[in-house]
């Protein structure tokens, strides 16, 4: 660690950063003219050096004396008395080599983390070794960064973000290996005991530092040399999901597609004028066309390209390492920017192993010109089907673990039945599709059916030239039991529904209701000659129903209103039933109190009476026959079938 005394490495010295050399020409500064650099001395310039549009005149013999590749190329030239070398492969450029020729004049020279890695990389083209002059600057630089940059946090992420410039020298060198190495390892380490510059700063030991303290430093970095640190890091034993949070800042800080988690909408720009925007509440998500192919071939395309294959390659395979969100907000640039289709694949993988995370407003992921639809729902169909896959492979864990399974395919049910209601709205999806995504998960999956409901309904209304058969069809997904008395009700008056569904949703409401009824009616055994089976599922009681009279609905949809007046007039019976049921309820244990068992008796056979009476009455209300107005015959019920 370099203070404010004089310090020796290797018996070389330094002067609080400040390097020192000695050579027979006199000369302590040098002058700058428009673009040329002149050496301030009584002995006349006899070479020019050209880097880059910047010249330097100089004196031959400080540079053969420290420059292998100097000497050669004076001294190998066919010009008996050259006078211009140039140099406009330099690595460092002319800022490298002023220093490099005010170290051949033995002017001092400040070694700074910012200087150090071209001056390095310079030395090096220059090939000045220790075989030309002890102490040269290949060996001096090369101390400087091992015993003071490397041993400091802030210097060695500087010397690694210089190093991006300095391609391939600096790599050649085992420079941008050496920096990685030293960044990861403080990484890792309490960063109480990280010295963070190589003036002797400490971090500050006031307010706990939180784990990731280190995230934000190396996002600066080039994407391949933050691979090379991050991949250091896991060799290290970092934790999967601190390195994933490190991954997840560098994505937010160079791609202007990701957002923040907990934002509410998303809006994205491509860097071409175009975007995608999104927003969760309400009405069709509005999608503005993106040019594709005019993104990914672009420069910013192919960039964005290239940091997202390379961010995709280092996500640690522990399932919640980085969110979901986040990687279907990777997911939709790598399919605006046309990254790798393998790698495409496996970003879609990733977010079907833990799609019960995912939010609906993540998943309306734009088709980019895919398809004729508005979202890709061809790439949702494929997500949902790597969920399916790894919830197969999952069949054999723990009963416990298998309790929270189930939880999670519920979750994703209502996130497939929530997509659904909203891509229904594109006049051009198609009624296969839907069907495919409705029916991906086992009919377990939803315990209650009304959000396929809603999405059906959607659908139904962007497309209403579809014919009986299709309206049928797409109807088929939802099972009318499972929907509750809210949705009941809706379907029941719904005009967009086929006279079919509209029957068996009624009749659905019906069992339900007879159900109840009979819950509440004191239990009796088959044998019982007041013993009345609860219906149990629409098809059973479709089954028991005549063959006529489901012709008859089918043609006469008016009779509905009728059905519907029913069904409230047993309603109300119901809650008279229950009123009668709970004074009963009061008699009886008065009854009891007084242990007459005659009283018992009665009570119980006029409950029987009355139980007997209203199933009677449940029985045939599924049905009426409709007499004329002045008709004087009284009512008669059959049974119905839709």
């Amino acid at each position: 660690m370099w203070d404010s005394e004089s310090e020796s490495i290797s018996g070389k010295n330094y002067n609080n950063g400040v390097l020192k050399t000695s050579h027979g020409v006199r000369t302590d500064k040098f002058e700058q003219k428009g673009q040329s650099w002149y050496v301030v001395t009584d002995i006349p310039c006899d070479l020019m050096v050209q880097v880059g549009e910047i010249s330097f005149h100089l004196h031959k013999f400080p540079l053969i004396s420290k420059s292998g590749k100097i000497n050669r190329i004076i001294y190998e030239s066919r010009e008996m008395d050259l006078m211009k070398v140039v140099l406009d492969d330099l690595p460092g450029g002319p800022e490298a080599f002023e220093l490099v020729a005010k170290f051949c004049y033995g002017i001092a020279i400040d070694l700074t983390a910012i200087v150090i890695a071209g001056l390095r990389c310079a030395a090096e083209y220059l090939e000045m070794t220790e075989d030309l002059e002890e102490g040269n600057l290949i060996f001096k630089t090369e101390a400087f960064l091992n015993y003071v940059v490397l041993t400091s946090w802030k210097d060695s992420i500087m010397v690694l973000k210089s190093c991006e410039e300095l391609c391939p020298w600096a790599k050649n060198i085992q420079m941008v290996r050496r920096c990685s190495e030293s960044v990861a390892c403080k990484a890792c380490t309490d960063p109480t005991g990280v010295r963070w510059q190589y003036n002797g700063e400490k971090k500050d030991p006031g307010p706990p530092v939180q784990a990731n303290w280190w995230c934000d430093d190396i996002s600066v970095l080039r994407i391949d040399h933050f691979v090379r640190v991050i991949t250091a890091i896991r060799v290290k034993g970092m934790n999967d999901k601190l390195v994933g949070a490190a991954i997840m800042h560098y994505a937010m800080k160079w791609l202007p597609g990701m957002v923040k988690e907990g934002s509410k909408g998303l809006v994205e720009e491509d860097g071409g004028g175009t975007a995608a925007a999104s927003k969760g509440n309400g009405g069709l998500h509005m999608i503005i066309a993106v040019n594709k192919d005019d993104h990914y071939s672009s420069p910013q395309g192919k960039r964005q390209r290239t940091i997202i294959e390379s961010l995709i390659s280092i996500i640690p395979p522990q399932n919640d390492s980085v969110s979901c969100s986040f990687l279907l907000r990777l997911l939709r640039i790598a399919n605006m920017v046309n990254v790798s289709p393998a790698l495409v694949t496996e970003l879609e993988k990733r977010v079907g192993m833990q799609l019960e995370k995912a939010t609906l407003v993540d998943l309306l992921i734009p088709s980019y010109n895919r398809s004729e639809t508005i979202y890709d729902v061809d790439l949702f169909q494929r997500i949902l089907e790597h969920f399916l896959i790894q919830e197969q492979m999952d069949t054999k864990i723990e009963a416990d673990q298998r309790g929270n399974e189930s939880n999670e395919k519920t979750t994703v049910a209502r996130l497939v039945d929530s997509y659904l209601a909203e891509v229904s709205r594109d006049k051009n999806l198609s009624l296969t599709k839907f069907q495919v995504l409705a029916e991906a998960l086992p009919e377990s999956a939803r315990s209650c059916d009304d959000g396929i409901y809603r999405a059906i309904d959607s659908y139904l209304q962007a497309h209403p030239m579809l014919s009986e058969y299709q309206r049928k069809r797409i109807c088929g997904v939802m099972n009318c039991q499972k929907l509750s008395m809210d949705a009941c009700t809706h379907a029941a008056q719904n005009e967009r529904l086929p006279v079919r569904v509209v029957v068996q949703v009624i009749l659905s409401e019906q069992i339900k209701l007879s159900n109840a009824i009979a819950n509440i009616a004191p239990f009796k055994e088959p044998n019982d000659p007041h013993y009345q089976p609860i219906v149990s599922n629409r098809k059973t009681l479709l089954e028991e129903t005549p063959q006529s009279f489901q012709d008859g609905w089918a043609a006469a949809k008016k009779d509905i209103n009728t059905l519907k007046f029913d069904l409230e007039t047993v309603k109300t019976k119901y809650l008279e039933l229950q009123h009668d049921m709970e004074g009963l309820q009061r008699q009886n244990d008065k009854l009891m109190k007084m242990k007459h068992q005659s009283a018992w008796s009665s009570g119980w056979k006029k409950l029987s009476k009355m139980t007997k009476i209203t199933t009677v009455e449940n029985t045939g209300m599924g049905s009426r026959v409709v007499t004329e107005p002045d008709a004087k015959t009284p009512r008669r019920w059959r049974n119905s079938v839709s």
